[in-house]
């Protein structure tokens, strides 16, 4: 097959599955649907390794697959093709994308088999895999605008998927609206990328970016392209819309967090290194931004006790540090973490769907405890995620967080001081999530009594990523601990050369830093809720508690300050304007007429004499207003 058509093959198996499912699903028996959208994901994964080979055939400077379908959009001098680009970059998320969505499909499978529209899930599914490649594959901004939109559309469609439910209903709104706001500041960047270079495509752009600097445009753009990001990857002030995300499937909740829609952001900002190179205080504000929205989730994290809202702020706290990254121009150990992310969030949250689903829908680390003797598979696979979301050795996190707190040192020391801290919380909220669900006694031994192991089809996803969470790190060992850092290297040629002028043994120090810092928050869990007869004792008094359990009242905050003075401006609209203008306007027009109608209807008599007498007087008045004419 053609290097055109593997790379066409990529979005187009999933948009397949979704015609399939969609237009025929009825018609077909509940156990093919699930199937079916598994072989498109793995139709679009097999497609993108085999591409991934011929693309490792290319010289390294030349690695960069490229083809150009139709032309699409033109208007004037506008254009904009149905160009995909398979290099290095969309490479590696393309193979995220796809593997790790292919075990969520998987693992669907089984979560999803009892639920009443599996057809409409699986079509869903499907297409956030379609949106998300045709995202990371585009060769132009306006086609990556279309991929941008559609992860949009699907986390609407699938958080909302129980639309039965006020809160899924309410909390799929949310993701649509707050998603809305940050990408009116991409359409911004797009027209403002237009009219200082004269093009949307990847090429020309990025190759001219120089014309840029010095000007107002070479600020503007990464600054408007960076408020895109903030909403799509839930940074401050707009991550409000993650956490609630939760009220979707589980299933939902690991593609979302893990392989696709938030990483769209980082991998914009790496897309974008040209232009982020010309505007420095760009990247600190990508980087203050993301070490802040670390810090900040990761203390709400403290605090929770939904265990898919745990883990939903974890998400949100590991997507600031990889915006760390690419804010101090470490593009490489940004996608580093955006991969390793992948695989232990992708488990985290299976995992968490495997002890609701043993639980019978019980979410609340409050019910639980003592879970490890009832699902030991999910247990340990877990127990994988959290060393390596925790940052201890030899696991995948480690190798990446150590990349990017190394990196933040050496551009500032506050950002590597706040991120050790974070890395301090992750581990103690981490810990505290197992130790709640797993260890202990049951807090509730109706449901403890019921619990039971998730089927093969779920464990199966869980195995595999725990490998994944384990081994993804060897793509990334540096030097200094005797590796050769491979995914920098075949990065290079996209996002450039990791630079560092740290010696070995700094180098050294950093990591045994993290490594304390990890050390340090597993063992104080251990001592808070391990050692103690009643862990739960005092986790809700205390008012740093209550702020923390209340995520310090940003919603609250934001419903008073925009959402209640949005509805009191719409019920004043409705009620001052739609109803007195507009309907009074459109019931007056109507009653005009049914009162003209009324006066012309007491003509109708239906006497011949009265109809002659109107005759006669019309007649006579024509023929006074001719004489007039003529007399006055």
């Amino acid at each position: 097959m053609s290097e055109a058509a593997l790379l066409f093959l990529i979005p187009l198996a999933p948009l397949a599955g979704v015609l399939i499912n969609g237009a025929i699903g009825r018609r077909l028996a509940r156990a093919l649907l699930g199937p079916l959208a598994c072989l498109a994901a793995l139709v679009s994964f097999g497609a993108a390794a085999l591409l991934l080979t011929r693309l490792l055939a290319l010289p390294d400077a030349a690695r960069l697959i490229r083809h150009e379908y139709y032309d699409w959009l033109f208007a004037g001098d506008f254009a904009a093709r149905f160009a995909l680009r398979f290099d290095p970059l969309s490479a590696t998320m393309a193979l995220v994308v796809t593997g790790v969505g292919l075990l969520i499909h998987i693992y669907s499978i089984g979560y999803m088999a009892h639920d009443p529209g599996p057809r409409r899930f699986f079509a869903y599914l499907n297409l956030f895999l379609a949106a998300m490649l045709i995202l990371v594959l585009a060769d132009n901004f306006v086609l990556m605008f279309v991929g941008w939109e559609g992860v949009g559309l699907c986390s609407y469609l699938l958080i909302g998927f129980w639309f039965h439910k006020p809160s899924a209903a309410a909390a799929g709104r949310k993701a649509f609206v707050v998603n809305r706001i940050g990408d009116f500041g991409f359409l911004l960047a797009i027209f403002l990328i237009y009219s200082a270079l004269g093009s949307v495509d990847y090429g020309p752009v990025f190759e001219d970016a120089g014309r840029l600097a010095g000007s107002a445009a070479a600020l503007a753009i990464p600054l408007l392209l960076f408020v895109g990001a903030i909403g799509k990857s839930a940074q401050i002030p707009l991550y409000v819309w993650l956490p609630d995300a939760m009220e979707g499937p589980t299933p939902v909740s690991a593609l979302i967090h893990a392989a696709t829609m938030v990483t769209a952001g980082v991998y914009m900002v790496a897309r974008c290194a040209a232009l982020y190179e010309l505007a420095p205080l760009a990247q600190t504000v990508v980087a203050v931004t993301g070490v802040l929205t670390a810090l900040l989730a990761a203390t709400i994290g403290l605090a929770q006790f939904d265990i898919k809202r745990v883990l939903a702020y974890s998400t949100v706290s590991q997507l600031g540090y990889m915006f760390v990254a690419v804010g101090v121009g470490a593009y490489s150990a940004g996608i580093f973490h955006l991969v390793t992310h992948a695989f232990f969030k992708a488990l985290l949250f299976l995992g968490a769907g495997a002890v609701i689903h043993a639980l019978h829908e019980q979410q609340d680390l409050r019910r639980m405890g003592g879970l490890k003797a009832k699902l030991p598979i999910t247990y340990w696979t877990m127990l994988i995620a959290t060393l390596a979301i925790s940052g201890l050795p030899p696991l995948s996190g480690f190798f990446s967080k150590d990349a990017i707190l190394a990196a933040a040192f050496e551009h500032a020391w506050l950002l590597w001081g706040l991120g050790t801290v974070t890395a301090a919380l992750t581990s103690f909220y981490m810990f505290r999530l197992m130790l709640l669900a797993f260890h202990g006694q049951s807090r509730e031994p109706h449901a403890y009594q019921r619990a039971h192991e998730a089927p093969a089809v779920m464990w199966l996803p869980l195995a595999l990523l725990a490998a994944g969470a384990a081994l993804s790190g060897t793509l990334g060992v540096p030097e200094f601990l005797g590796g050769s850092n491979r995914l920098a290297r075949f990065l290079a040629p996209v996002v450039g050369a990791p630079e560092t002028h740290l010696s070995h043994a700094a180098e050294l120090g950093l990591t045994a830093v993290a490594i304390a810092a990890a050390l340090l928050g597993l063992g104080l869990a251990y001592l808070r809720y391990q050692r103690r007869e009643n862990p739960l004792a005092g986790e809700e008094q205390g008012a740093a508690r209550q702020l923390l359990i209340h995520k310090y009242y940003v919603d609250e905050a934001y419903g008073r300050l925009f959402v209640q003075p949005t509805f009191a401006l719409a019920q004043a609209l409705w009620r001052g304007f739609d109803v007195v203008v507009i309907d009074g306007a459109v019931n007056g027009l109507a009653k005009l007429a049914a009162l003209a109608g009324r006066g012309l209807g007491r003509l109708q008599t239906g006497r011949v004499p009265t109809y002659i007498s109107i005759l006669l007087l019309g007649a006579v008045a024509l023929l006074w207003a001719w004489v007039g004419r003529w007399v006055f």
